[in-house]
C-alpha cells in the first residue's frame, strides 16, 4: 500500500485521470460520428511510428515517440480516406485493412529494436499492452498537458461540435467550416490516442474511447449530459485501473483500465435509466399491470386463452 502514497504514483494517477476524461469526451464525438472502428484502426496504426521513432533516434523519449506515433496514425487515416475515395472498398474494410497492416508492421519491427544495443532497455513492449508504471516525470507531464488541451478544445467548442455532429448544413450557413472541423476532429482523436498508448496500449486504447460513451448512452438522451458522463466514466476507468495495476507486480495497466470501463458498462447495461435491461423490464411490467387495471376484461381474455 505504500506505493499509493508515493509522489510518482500520484502524478501517474492524475495523468491517467485526465487521459480517461479526454478519451471519454472525444469518444462521444466518435460515437455520434459512427466511426468507432477508426479509433481502433488509428491506435494500431500508431505502433510502427513508435518503433520507427526509437530506431531513428535510439532514445525512449516520450515526446519523440508520440511524434512518430502521430505521424504513423495520420498516415493511416490518410490511407483509409484514400482507399475509400479511390476504390470500391468500404470504409469499414479500409479501416480493418490499415489496422492489420500497420499493426503487423509494428510487430515485425519490434524484434529489430530488441537486437539493438539499447534494445533491452527500450521497453517498447509496454506500448502494446500499456504500463503506466513505466512513465517517468516527463511522460506524465506531457500526457497531462496534452490531455488537458483535448478536454479544453471539446468543452470550449461544445456548441460548434454539436452543430458539426447533428446539423452540418446549418453549421455551414452560420459560416462554420466543416472541413476545418473534420481536421480538428481527426487531430484531437489522434492526439488522444498517441498520448494514451503508453498507459493503455495500442491494442486496448480504442476500448477507452468506445466504452465510456456507450455506457453514458444508457443514462441519458442529452448530448451534453452524455458528454459529461462519458468523461466521468473514462476518468474513473483510467484512475481505478491505474491504481489496481500499481498494486500488483508488473501488471499491465491497459487491461485493468478496460476491465474497469467494462464493469461500468455492465452496470449501465443493467441499471441505466434509458433502456437499461432491468429498468426496461420493470417499466414493461408496470405498464402491463396498469393496462390490466384499466382494462380488466383484457386480462380475463388472456387468462382464458
Amino acid at each position: 500500500m505504500s506505493i499509493l502514497l508515493s509522489s510518482n504514483y500520484q502524478w501517474v494517477l492524475v495523468s491517467a485521470l485526465l487521459l480517461g476524461i479526454a478519451s471519454g469526451l472525444i469518444g462521444s464525438l466518435v460515437y455520434w460520428k459512427k466511426q468507432s472502428l477508426i479509433s481502433d484502426a488509428l491506435s494500431h496504426a500508431a505502433l510502427p511510428g513508435v518503433v520507427t521513432a526509437f530506431l531513428l533516434f535510439q532514445v525512449k523519449d516520450f515526446f519523440i515517440l508520440i511524434i512518430g506515433a502521430s505521424l504513423s496514425a495520420l498516415l493511416g487515416a490518410y490511407l483509409i480516406m484514400l482507399i475509400k475515395s479511390t476504390t470500391r472498398i468500404s470504409s469499414d474494410t479500409a479501416m480493418g485493412l490499415i489496422l492489420a497492416v500497420f499493426f503487423g508492421g509494428g510487430i515485425v519491427l519490434l524484434p529489430i529494436v530488441n537486437r539493438t544495443s539499447s534494445g533491452n532497455q527500450a521497453g517498447l513492449d509496454s506500448f502494446i499492452y500499456g504500463q503506466a508504471a513505466s512513465m517517468i516525470g516527463q511522460d506524465v507531464f506531457i500526457t497531462s498537458i496534452l490531455a488537458t488541451v483535448v478536454i479544453l478544445i471539446i468543452m470550449i467548442g461544445f456548441k460548434e461540435w454539436k452543430l458539426y455532429l447533428f446539423d452540418p448544413n446549418f453549421a455551414k450557413g452560420l459560416g462554420l467550416s466543416i472541413k476545418s472541423m473534420n481536421t480538428m476532429y481527426l487531430l484531437i482523436l489522434v492526439l488522444t490516442i498517441v498520448i494514451g498508448i503508453q498507459a493503455v496500449g495500442v491494442i486496448l486504447m480504442s476500448a477507452l474511447l468506445i466504452i465510456p460513451p456507450v455506457s453514458a448512452r444508457y443514462w441519458t438522451h442529452s448530448f451534453r449530459t452524455m458528454l459529461y458522463l462519458s468523461g466521468v466514466f473514462g476518468g474513473i476507468s483510467g484512475a481505478l485501473g491505474t491504481t489496481i495495476s500499481a498494486l500488483g507486480v508488473n501488471f499491465p495497466t491497459g487491461p485493468f483500465i478496460v476491465l474497469t470501463s467494462g464493469s461500468i458498462f455492465f452496470i449501465s447495461l443493467l441499471f441505466g435509466t434509458k433502456k437499461g435491461l432491468i429498468i426496461e423490464y420493470l417499466i414493461k411490467r408496470n405498464n402491463k399491470k396498469e393496462i390490466q387495471k384499466q382494462y380488466p376484461s383484457l386480462s380475463m381474455k388472456e387468462g382464458n386463452t
